[in-house]
């Protein structure tokens, strides 16, 4: 982890349409973009952008549904998203029960702070979607297993 990583967030983030509020009040685990091809669908780009946080940093406020998947790494995938506008507010994996995923647009004007450290599922990464090439690239997860 690097130690951009260990950055203190507070502040909140909401869905497009204004029904869902997340608060943040915790450290950072981890910023990275993500290419797998969920990501890819649900973004409607090439990656995602995102912020780990442990489960008891945030707080949502109004009423999200749930979809839950089956990963490729045999885990159980969950995104939560707002049923009005269908904004990902986050995910979580039970390969991390205590972290949540949070996508960093949803800090969309504030969200200055993001620093990604890496690149994962880069095996299905979209050339025509220019991520810095600078990060360390993943084929799928970390291999060291850390965020």
């Amino acid at each position: 982890m690097t130690s951009q990583a260990k950055h203190e967030l507070d502040q909140s983030g909401r869905c497009d349409c204004g029904a869902i509020v997340l608060q943040v009040h915790g450290r950072i685990v981890s910023m990275f973009h993500c290419s797998c091809e969920n990501c890819q669908r649900a973004t409607g780009t090439g990656h995602s952008s995102v912020a780990l946080f442990h489960t008891e940093s945030l707080r949502v406020v109004g009423a999200t549904k749930a979809l839950s998947r089956p990963a490729e790494s045999g885990a159980t995938f969950t995104r939560h998203f707002c049923p009005e506008c269908g904004t990902t507010v986050l995910a979580q994996s039970s390969r991390a029960p205590a972290l949540r995923i949070v996508p960093v647009g949803i800090f969309a004007g504030d969200n200055a702070w993001f620093k990604p450290n890496q690149l994962i599922f880069s095996r299905s990464y979209q050339h025509w979607d220019p991520v810095a090439d600078h990060l360390p690239w993943h084929e799928t997860y970390r291999q060291d297993g850390q965020a």
